[in-house]
């Protein structure tokens, strides 16, 4: 089955070299290019692509703008791409709805995943646009200043819990399964229950609620998140850092 990819960014170049660089692939087609978040949303209407690539800033509609009409109306799913300079638009681009997160700088073959993976319907969040998020969750003092809603994640199992604090530091399937010494199959379930009982999306809503609920804070730069005091001893011990 042949993915189908709208790629928009307002800047020619770089539209054009991400747009080759998925093209080249046998199992991806790039059915159309635009310059701004309008175009984009329009070319996802009329061709109904599985995926659509887009930049975060560009003209008329930015890519946060075009990622939530695009999630809201039509089946495609969403890779946001950015520089690093954008971490004030991490936390609003993921609750518009993007099913992926990139840096520009990305590798080409980390790019062709990242298309791969969210066509499949997972999600996809690179470790250091996790570290961006955090930074902007730590920006809103009244979210920033939550305790655990014990309400909200009562309903999880203490495995479910753990998974979800595995999440929040933005580990893999296969690492999950290592850290908590189960196969991925277990994993797997884990990950489905968490975004069930919670009625999430995706991993990605499953890292928002982990902080917006205060199970894991913020922590220092340079640091690893750490669990809230809420958390006690469910919390896993010699969890990774953020990679």
């Amino acid at each position: 089955m042949t993915i189908r990819v709208v790629v928009a960014d307002d800047q020619e170049l770089v539209r054009s070299g991400f747009a080759m660089i998925l093209d080249a692939q046998p199992d991806i087609e790039v059915v159309a290019e635009a310059g701004d978040g309008a175009q984009a949303v329009e070319a996802v209407r009329r061709l109904e692509p599985d995926v659509a690539l887009l930049d975060i800033r560009m003209p008329v509609l930015d890519g946060i703008g075009a990622c939530r009409e695009i999630s809201a109306r039509t089946a495609c799913r969403t890779v946001m791409l950015t520089t690093f300079d954008s971490d004030a638009y991490v936390y609003e681009a993921l609750h518009a709805g993007a099913s992926g997160f990139l840096l520009k700088d990305v590798r080409r073959d980390d790019l062709v995943h990242a298309v791969r993976v969210v066509a499949a319907g997972d999600s996809l969040l690179a470790p250091s646009v996790a570290r961006l998020l955090i930074a902007a969750y730590t920006a809103r003092p009244a979210q920033a200043a939550a305790v655990a809603d014990e309400r909200r994640l009562g309903v999880l199992t203490a495995r479910e819990r753990e998974t979800l604090l595995h999440l929040a530091r933005g580990l893999s399937n296969a690492e999950i399964a290592a850290a908590m010494v189960v196969s991925d199959h277990t994993v797997k379930t884990h990950v489905g229950n968490v975004l069930s009982k919670l009625g999430l999306r995706d991993r990605i809503q499953a890292v928002i609620c982990a902080y917006e609920t205060g199970l894991v804070a913020p922590s220092p730069e340079g640091a690893p998140p750490s669990s809230s005091p809420a958390q006690g001893r469910n919390e896993p011990a010699g969890n990774p850092p953020l990679r």
